[in-house]
């Protein structure tokens, strides 16, 4: 017969052991499973305005989805563009469409790459003090942003 000391050593050392186990368990677990992501950088937008130069935009949604034009301005504003107003138009167009109101089609087609695309038109006009408009269309998708959990 064991006696009652040599029981309770028994059930103290299994304790002990099945602690170091636990303990052995959540350092392999947090160390091998829980290993943090790699951090992707990200790219920054290549600046698409010249130094020095203030191109002041005009973005407007012209779809039935909310939050495009608010979408497309932080896009321009990370590219260097002037964003000065966005809100909704009333009519709706399946395309984008970039108009240089100041004369600069150049400026016009710089916006239009920042965007990803869209049609560039020359269509002045001075008592709008702007010298881009964008439309946004249907067809514009919002650039992918990297994925961090």
């Amino acid at each position: 017969m064991e006696s009652p000391t040599a029981k309770r050593r028994l059930v103290l050392v299994l304790v002990v052991a099945a602690i170091l186990a636990a303990i052995l368990a959540a350092f392999w677990y947090f160390r091998v499973c829980c290993q943090p992501l790699p951090r992707v950088p990200v790219s920054t937008p290549a600046i698409s305005v010249p130094e020095g130069v203030r191109i002041k935009v005009e973005v407007l949604n012209s779809t039935t989805v909310r939050g495009l034009a608010r979408h497309a301005t932080m896009v321009l504003r990370d590219a260097g563009f002037d964003v000065v107003r966005y809100a909704t138009d009333d009519t709706r167009g399946d395309s984008t469409r970039v108009f240089a109101r100041s004369g600069r089609i150049d400026w016009a087609q710089s916006v239009a790459k920042a965007l990803g695309g869209g049609v560039v038109e020359a269509r002045p006009d001075s008592s709008r003090y702007l010298d881009v408009t964008v439309l946004i269309g249907a067809d514009w998708r919002p650039p992918a942003k990297p994925f961090y959990p």
